[in-house]
């Protein structure tokens, strides 16, 4: 597939997704690759994809349609990825649920990148994915300093204002995404009010913000 121009629902600032790495394990009941009912979870290597050429002065989002940093993933396969990210000067995108598994790729890291993760809630999401709960994906993130750092609150579900501005203050990140479910699988979401409070708060702190066009059913297009 090589590169893919950023189009739909992904971040304003990226040009291009990449993935050499295939499949999850998460099992996220809101997985939006879960309407393509021929679409393959099985964790794989597409060796091929490594030999994409990657251009110059890119913004890539590196596995934005797997994990590429699940527990499952070996970090042979990571390094693969790594070295031909290594080839061109790009600004790439890493985000996981599993954060804790950075730490196994210390000092290998292309020059330009930012690490990110998923935080939908402060709450607890084990009825919905066998991802790491947001709590200890917080926490994993707060134990590495990372030159720049996401987090994405997407798809928002249901949560507690001050936990939740209080970990986004402890972990600064460079910017905040913020987004809503898309496919309608009834996930517990926040009123507009409190979303409203969220946002305010993020940007109170000077922490740059992206909203995501699919957050306007939540919020009745009331909040830019």
């Amino acid at each position: 597939m090589g590169l893919n121009k950023s189009k739909g629902n992904m971040y304003p600032f990226i040009d291009y997704t990449w993935n050499p790495i295939k499949g999850c394990r998460h099992e996220c009941i809101y997985c939006y690759l879960k309407v393509h009912k021929d679409f393959d979870f099985t964790p794989r290597l597409e060796e091929k994809e490594l030999f994409t050429f990657l251009g110059q002065n890119q913004k890539i989002f590196v596995g934005s349609a797997c994990d590429m940093f699940g527990p499952w993933v070996p970090a042979k396969w990571q390094e693969f990825v790594f070295n031909a990210c290594r080839r061109r000067d790009n600004l790439y995108l890493f985000q996981t649920k599993d954060p804790l598994q950075f730490s196994r790729m210390m000092g290998v890291w292309p020059a330009k990148f930012i690490l990110g993760t998923t935080i939908e809630t402060n709450r607890s999401t084990a009825e919905i994915s066998k991802a790491p709960e947001p709590h200890k994906r917080f926490e994993a993130m707060k134990a590495f300093s990372f030159r720049e750092r996401m987090i994405s609150i997407e798809p928002i579900m249901d949560f507690d204002l001050e936990v939740l501005v209080n970990w986004l203050g402890t972990l600064k990140p460079s910017f905040v995404s913020i987004g809503a479910d898309s496919k309608g699988h009834k996930l517990p979401e926040p009123d507009p009010a409190k979303i409203a409070d969220l946002i305010y708060a993020i940007r109170a702190m000077g922490i740059k913000l992206f909203i995501k066009k699919n957050l306007s059913r939540l919020t009745a297009g009331g909040v830019r």
